[in-house]
């Protein structure tokens, strides 16, 4: 009889609990700012903090704040270009404090010198290494953003970032090249 009483006065106090928590999510719910959703979909999403924030959204915020739209170097040129179109300013060239725009890279780990010490997996910010304690690590190159955080912590310096060549299965059009306007368009009868 007491265990009886005991489970239906936690069941009670459960409810009660759980539709006071539900009504205050409903009752204080806070908006997000959409200009800041939309900032954050143009950046590229490495998180790599070359910018200076921790991560994409953090910079988001800071430039719908209004601060500078040319810290992002794994954006490029294009990302600039499509920020200063979104926030209605003039287009800056990429600050160069913070890194400069160069081809894709990814990281490489030579696996024969790797110790399994797992500190590149902790430092990386998309997952994109897997391997466990003591076993050798790997890179999934689909997966890896190139942000270079994973070189420093090695203690054995066995990551190498290198340049991903685009290939037929790789390769990607860059719509920010394609002209403005209207393309005439020869028919033939």
């Amino acid at each position: 009889m007491t265990m009886t009483v005991a489970l239906v006065a936690i069941g009670l106090l459960a409810l009660l609990f759980g539709i006071l928590l539900g009504y205050a999510s409903i009752r204080f719910h806070v908006e997000g700012d959409p200009l800041v959703d939309q900032i954050d979909e143009v950046l590229p999403q490495t998180q790599c903090g070359q910018c200076g924030y921790p991560g994409c959204r953090p910079y988001a915020e800071a430039i719908a704040n209004g601060d500078d739209i040319n810290k992002c170097p794994p954006g490029g040129e294009s990302t600039i270009k499509n920020l200063a179109d979104l926030m209605g300013v003039e287009p800056k060239p990429l600050d160069a404090a913070h890194g400069a725009e160069d081809v894709k890279k990814v990281a490489y780990i030579r696996e024969d010198e790797c110790i399994g010490c797992t500190k590149c997996i902790q430092a990386c910010p998309v997952d994109a290494i897997l391997g466990a304690a003591k076993h050798m690590h790997t890179v999934i190159v689909n997966e890896c953003t190139g942000c270079d955080l994973c070189v420093d912590p090695c203690p054995v310096d066995c990551i190498d970032m290198v340049a991903l060549n685009p290939t037929t299965a790789s390769w990607k059009w860059n719509f920010d090249d394609t002209p403005k306007g209207d393309i005439p368009i020869k028919m033939v009868s």
